[in-house]
């Protein structure tokens, strides 16, 4: 490589083993001015800095497209400091953020707002999904392309006031209006509304009899057909039922999918020991649906994995079932997790590239980002396949202060995080804070 000799770098990545589209392999990875300038064997005076990645593996940057961060109204649970500092601290370069704040991200207002807040204050790139409602549905082809937003996000089941949007004309006004592709929360209201004295008192491993799997491929079914109506594109999050994998195998022209770490890992027999730790919109749910989500993976049909961060404190959660709120922590798990699968030989490791960075590129059009390549940011995620760690509480980063895997010994750990250059996280430490910036799309470039 005698004609890389001239060049010189900010930073060098030295001797890890990259894995990209074009496979796995040792090279070095040259930076300059946050962005990847070449790949291929460097030496250490070309640059600046040099970072030792010997025995290591370096990673797209992983993108994780749903999380929920609480702020504003919430902040006694997350804010976007906490929630990103737990991010970079489990390898996560980039994060979507949801519109069920206080107020709703349902304007431009809003949208903005979330953007003053991030800056200096997140420790990752960020994008804010903003929500589709009746009362701006006519907007949401304007909204979709303000700057920073990811899209627009519709839930049809498991909101409150405004964000709900359970009718088939509700969600066929919105995706009339929209060019890029739209996320939902696929539940059937109606259906949930009907069950709703199947719910147990203190009991929440009735949470998924209540929200059975009909209630989810029920409104999935739906959302296809509008979709279809409509010709527009959809991507329907935190997919919980084989019978949803196989249809959706059937719909791949309009509909994208998401799997959660969670549904991957957990079952129904958990809710005995972790109880509302475990409640979840769509439900945890028994071996055969969390197998049947696997067969997605394996086969394809699912295109992006996303934690669906959603804390709360342990007193709320506390709270006897349903009085609990549903959710938990997840963006600092997400790669430890996931990790431990491939080290279980679940998926490959280039299979959770695929769905981490290469998967949410090709579905919502990020601008540089998604691949190790010259001319993209040098957003990377370093991890080490032979570590072995204990996921604790303590480790979290999180302001809910808890994580569902207490104790889980696992496989496969995030050494460090670099975000456009810097070295935002390197073994458990933060190391350059609140430098996140904007995600910027393809379909909503700037002016």
């Amino acid at each position: 490589m005698a004609e890389h000799m001239a060049e010189t770098f900010d930073l060098i990545l030295k001797g890890g083993t990259v894995v990209n589209q074009d496979g796995e392999g040792v090279r070095d990875v040259g930076i300059v001015d946050g962005r990847i300038k070449a790949l291929g064997t460097f030496s250490p005076e070309q640059a600046a800095h040099v970072i030792d990645c010997a025995g290591l593996h370096v990673l797209p940057g992983v993108i994780d497209s749903q999380v929920h961060f609480r702020e504003p109204g919430l902040e006694h649970k997350e804010d976007l400091e906490t929630g990103s500092r737990a991010a970079v601290l489990g390898g996560v370069t980039t994060v979507f953020e949801m519109p069920n704040t206080n107020p709703l991200t349902t304007s431009e207002a809003a949208l903005a707002d979330k953007i003053n807040r991030a800056r200096q204050r997140m420790h990752c790139d960020f994008a804010f999904w903003v929500g589709g409602t009746r009362e701006n549905a006519h907007e949401v082809g304007e909204l979709e392309r303000l700057p920073g937003a990811a899209g627009i996000k519709v839930f049809m089941g498991s909101s409150t006031g405004n964000l709900l949007v359970e009718d088939d004309e509700g969600v066929a006004s919105i995706l009339r209006n929209v060019r890029r592709r739209a996320a939902f929360h696929s539940e059937d209201e109606f259906r949930m509304r009907e069950r709703a004295d199947l719910r147990v008192e203190n009991d929440p491993s009735s949470h998924p009899v209540w929200r059975d799997e009909v209630a989810a491929l029920k409104c999935t079914e739906r959302l296809v057909r509008i979709a279809h109506e409509t010709r527009a594109r959809i991507h329907v999050l935190h997919i919980t039922t084989a019978e949803e994998i196989a249809f959706l195998e059937h719909h791949k022209d309009v509909a994208s999918c998401e799997a959660t770490p969670h549904h991957l890992t957990l079952v129904s027999d958990d809710y005995a020991r972790l109880g509302t730790l475990i409640q979840m919109n769509p439900p945890v749910r028994d071996a055969r649906h969390r197998d049947g989500v696997w067969s997605g993976i394996v086969n394809g049909v699912v295109d992006v994995l996303g934690s669906d961060h959603a804390p709360h404190t342990l007193e709320e959660k506390a709270k006897p079932y349903p009085a609990s709120p549903s959710g938990m922590t997840g963006v600092q798990t997400l790669v430890p997790i996931m990790l431990d699968h491939v080290n279980a030989g679940r998926l490959s490791l280039q299979r959770f590239v695929d769905l981490t960075s290469a998967g949410p590129q090709r579905l919502f059009g990020m601008a540089r980002k998604g691949r190790i390549a010259a001319g993209y940011d040098a957003d990377l995620t370093i991890v080490d396949m032979k570590r072995r760690e204990t996921i604790t509480n303590a480790q979290a980063g999180s302001k809910a202060g808890w994580t569902p895997y207490d104790g889980k010994e696992v496989q496969g750990w995030p050494v460090g995080t670099i975000i456009r250059g810097q070295r935002v996280m390197w073994e458990g430490e933060i190391a350059t804070p609140s430098n996140g910036e904007p995600v910027l799309f393809s379909e909503a470039l700037p002016a």
